[in-house]
């Protein structure tokens, strides 16, 4: 009943027309919106109205919560569900927005910390996903990750990877999977990659992806979704197992894309 209930006031709010200065704010500070056709846009217009009404939202160490705000980090997060649906986000149910980097003095997960020991004191952080509580972003590096689309970062996207972890049980770099035939093939397509990147890893050698992401599984996942948005063709090109796991369960192929 309540899953009835939830779609139909999903269907009342999208009956209201999307705010044209929420469209001119995706298309200037969502750089991924422009790389999608008329279709896409439009599911994404109406995920993003979903997504903004849906969740919590407060602004934290002075900074006052506004439209551009919400439409920016909504809008880089929704591409996440371009091709699934808001069930997806079920982990995230608020949002704390900072100014910059938060100085955070708990465990926690973020872009820089793997939340496998404590965070030192005073130590700066830019994002934090808490299992069964908020996602925490650094609003000047949503903005900076959402208007670059091409450089691997984006902070949104990777604490929004974590909550996704999260959803069946902890975070061990595996989402959540149809099936032990599905989870056999994730394991045999990452475990390979992130063993290979820790070994290049201790030798000093480079990887495509950041070294960051060997810290463990499930920021091995994060990153790797990070790099499957943002780069897409030379994730496809260097790790294209990881890449078609990540398309099968997003269930968009941007690397398809001309």
């Amino acid at each position: 009943m309540f899953g009835w209930l939830t779609e139909r006031r999903r269907r009342r709010l999208l009956e209201e027309p999307f705010p044209p200065a929420w469209a001119e704010i995706l298309e200037h500070n969502v750089a991924a919106y422009q790389l999608l056709d008329e279709t896409e846009q439009k599911r994404l217009r109406d995920l993003v109205q979903v997504f903004i009404a849906e969740k919590n939202w407060e602004g934290c160490g002075g900074l006052e919560l506004d439209d551009e705000i919400k439409v920016t980090i909504a809008g880089t997060g929704c591409m996440l569900i371009l091709g699934r649906d808001h069930d997806l986000f079920h982990e995230v149910l608020s949002i704390l927005v900072y100014p910059s980097a938060v100085l955070h003095r708990e465990r926690g997960r973020s872009f820089f910390d793997p939340g496998s020991r404590p965070v030192e004191e005073d130590m700066p952080v830019l994002g934090l996903a808490v299992k069964g509580g908020a996602v925490v972003l650094a609003w000047d590096s949503a903005l900076r990750g959402a208007r670059d689309h091409a450089d691997g970062h984006n902070v949104v996207i990777h604490e929004l990877a974590h909550k996704i972890d999260y959803l069946d049980g902890a975070a061990d770099g595996t989402p959540p999977l149809d099936g032990s035939a599905a989870r056999r093939a994730w394991i045999a397509a990452f475990a390979p990659a992130f063993l290979a990147h820790r070994e290049r890893a201790e030798r000093g050698q480079p990887s495509f992806l950041d070294d960051y992401a060997v810290t463990n599984e499930a920021e091995y996942f994060a990153v790797a979704t990070e790099a499957f948005f943002e780069k897409p063709k030379a994730l496809a090109r260097e790790l294209p197992d990881v890449y078609a796991s990540l398309r099968d369960f997003y269930r968009i192929d941007l690397a398809a894309r001309g």
